[in-house]
Parts: structure tokens; C-alpha cells; sequence
């Protein structure tokens, strides 16, 4: 299938698909649910991409595989996380900023999202269009850090999902595992997982171009949805949380600095993003 139809078509589905979320928050007043969607939708575009494009079989394979899995693994952590619960913190706030435009707002902001969705199927399009294949290391490299980004997500995950289910814990930070490195290790393994792309790709042509899903999930998590909008809150709510900051990474996980101490405020279950973005 030529890309360009390849790209129309999966945007025209991501549109449709986030519209109708967009509905259903009008009536449940949650917009939470976003968050799973955009993560099974995407995996969704790496399946079709893989199979739409004419590119060598082990490239579609890649990225098929990959992108399936983790758009699954995902999307199914954050439906199980948001599923029941009360709309995300981050969604409420904009709500109430929005006030009667709220409605308006957030279906431009769904639709954001598709096109966030198409940047990143930059790293899907490249080796799924590509007749040559990269070289054994760098087929190695990518399965690492690909591998590496699964199993560290889904750890990081697992460990906070954990420790919020003590009770004993409520009102404290999370220092065990991933979280004593990093203020937020999923975003790290988040952005490390695109990264996979770029190494399978960067010997391709246009292999260039996948350096951008990452940078761009990156700049996105620490500079606008992820990590300013979390912590303006948390410093405020949650007694402590500012010397987390002080002594501990904000997003490659590192060694606590000298005199760090496992003490504070805790993030909830209501306190870590998904997508993403």
C-alpha cells in the first residue's frame, strides 16, 4: 500500500476511534480513558503499518511485534488502572480550567493526540517501507534496548502498582526498585523503547527520521504533559515530594544524590501518567 494512503488511513481510524472516547467522557465525565486507547491504538498502527507496508519481511516482523507488544502491554496496565476509578487529577484540572469550553477543548486535545500518534508512527513507517535490512548488531541493539524498555516499564509498573497497595504506604514516596533512581522510571523506559526503533532503523533510508519518535516523547513527557504537569501538583500536595526532587533523578535513573532520604509523600495510584502524553 503506497504510505500515503497507509498514513490517511490510520489517522482517519485514530480520529474516529478518539471522537468516540471523546463521547463517552461527555456523559462519564472521565477522560482518563484516553490513556488506554492511545496506547492499544498505537499499537494497533505499528500491526497495520507492518502489514500494509512493502518492506522486507524481517523490518514488518520488528515492528509488529514490537509495537503490538507494547501497545497491549500498555493499554492494559492503564485500563486496569483507570477502569472504576476517578478521572485522572491531570484531566480534572483541566476541566475545571476550561469551564464551559471544557467540552470544545478536550476533543481538540483527543485530536492532539492522534497527531502526536503519527509522529511517532514515523519509527513504524521507516522499516516497514524499507526493502534492506540493518546489520546483525544492530538488529542486536535494537532487540536490547527494545527488551530492556519492555521488561523496565512493565517492572517500574508493577513495583509502584505494589507498594500504593499497602496501606501501610499510603502517604509515602516510592523509593523501592526503579523509583529510588528515578522520579519517573516509566517515562525513561517509555522513551528508551522508541529508541529501539531508531537503532533498528538508523542504517536504513530515511533512518534518520527515527530519531524523532523518541525526541519527540521525550520533550513531550518532560517539558508538557508528563512530568510538569505531575510534579506542580504533587510539590503541593504531597509533604516531602520536594526533596524527592532534590535528590533524586528526574528521569535516567541514577544513584540518589548524598544525603538523600526515603522519607515524604507518596505517589498514588492516581499519580503516574500512562502515555503518555
Amino acid at each position: 500500500m503506497p504510505v500515503a494512503a497507509t498514513l490517511a488511513l490510520a489517522f482517519a481510524g485514530l480520529v474516529i476511534t478518539f471522537v468516540g472516547v471523546w463521547v463517552v467522557q461527555l456523559r462519564t465525565r472521565n477522560a482518563g480513558m484516553i490513556d488506554p486507547v492511545w496506547a492499544g491504538t498505537l499499537g494497533g498502527v505499528a500491526v497495520f503499518v507492518a502489514a500494509a507496508g512493502p518492506g522486507a519481511s524481517l523490518n514488518r516482523a520488528a515492528v509488529a511485534v514490537s509495537g503490538g507488544a507494547w501497545g497491549l502491554r500498555l493499554a492494559v496496565h492503564l485500563w486496569r488502572r483507570n477502569s472504576g476509578h476517578a478521572e485522572d487529577a491531570r484531566y480534572a484540572a483541566l476541566r475545571e480550567r476550561w469551564g464551559a469550553a471544557a467540552p470544545r477543548n478536550m476533543l481538540a486535545f483527543f485530536l492532539l493526540q492522534a497527531l502526536i500518534s503519527m509522529v511517532l508512527s514515523i519509527a513504524f513507517l521507516v522499516p516497514s517501507y524499507s526493502d534492506a535490512i540493518p546489520s546483525f548488531g544492530f538488529i542486536v541493539a535494537a532487540l536490547v534496548i527494545g527488551l530492556t524498555a519492555l521488561a523496565g516499564e512493565a517492572a517500574a509498573d508493577r513495583q509502584l502498582r505494589r507498594f500504593v497497595a499497602d496501606p501501610g504506604n499510603r502517604g509515602r514516596v516510592c523509593t523501592v526498585g526503579w523509583w529510588r533512581y528515578s522520579r519517573h522510571p516509566n517515562y525513561f523506559f517509555e522513551c528508551l523503547h522508541w529508541c529501539a526503533y531508531a537503532a533498528w532503523s538508523i542504517s536504513l533510508p530515511w533512518g534518520w527520521a527515527t530519531l524523532v519518535p523518541p525526541c519527540a516523547m521525550a520533550w513531550l513527557l518532560m517539558k508538557v504533559s508528563g512530568v510538569p504537569m505531575l510534579e506542580a501538583r504533587l510539590v503541593q500536595t504531597r509533604t516531602g515530594y520536594r526533596e524527592y526532587m532534590t535528590t533524586t533523578s528526574a528521569l535516567i535513573p541514577w544513584p540518589p544524590r548524598a544525603g538523600a532520604r526515603e522519607r515524604g509523600t507518596g505517589l498514588d495510584s492516581d499519580d503516574r501518567h500512562s502515555k503518555r502524553n
